[in-house]
């Protein structure tokens, strides 16, 4: 396994900025449109995950709504593999699954197009291997519904990364996919 170089880590959370009580009191939002601006430090991350999932026999890259879309779908186009949103209620324009999952005071649901990984998928064998990325793994919710629904479709789910992870929060243990978070908090 490819692992981050300590140099690199620093320039990766060095560019996240942190915003304290937001959205709420006594939350640390961690803002990575800081991330997204640094060039140096976006290619630093990007390259490392090409790095880390080059030649691991993925079929597909999937990406939660919606900050999972920009991780995702660039390490998809590096991997020269396609790319599969994972959308909240009701955004998707075709026919949908959707898994619903719990939050602190009710529930959500993610979707996801019922052909995403070919018609086929369902049918074959071997199910197309897919990764699931997104940027901040907290309570674990939405990516244990997310890797769930991949499942929904005829598709497995393989690993699920993240760029952050508060593990203070214990999210990895909601998740049934193996996790890779490229910086823990």
């Amino acid at each position: 396994m490819v692992h981050l170089d300590p140099t690199d880590r620093e320039k990766i959370l060095s560019s996240i900025r942190t915003i304290p009580d937001f959205p709420k009191p006594g939350i640390q939002f961690k803002d990575i449109t800081t991330l997204l601006n640094n060039p140096d430090a976006f290619g630093t991350l990007m390259k490392h995950l090409e790095e880390r999932y080059t030649g691991r026999g993925l079929d597909y890259v999937a990406g939660i709504d919606a900050r999972g879309f920009i991780f995702g779908a660039a390490l998809a186009d590096r991997l020269g593999i396609g790319f599969v949103p994972i959308r909240k209620k009701d955004k998707l324009p075709y026919t949908t699954v959707s898994e619903k999952y719990s939050l602190e005071y009710g529930f959500d649901e993610v979707e996801i197009h019922i052909d995403a990984f070919g018609e086929e998928a369902a049918c074959h064998t071997t199910p197309p291997k897919v990764l699931l990325v997104d940027d901040l793994l907290a309570t674990g919710g939405t990516a244990s519904a997310a890797s769930r629904l991949i499942g929904k479709v005829g598709a497995e789910c393989v690993e699920c990364c993240f760029v952050l992870e508060l593990g203070f929060l214990k999210g990895r243990e909601k998740i049934d996919t193996p996790v890779y978070s490229v910086i823990e908090l």
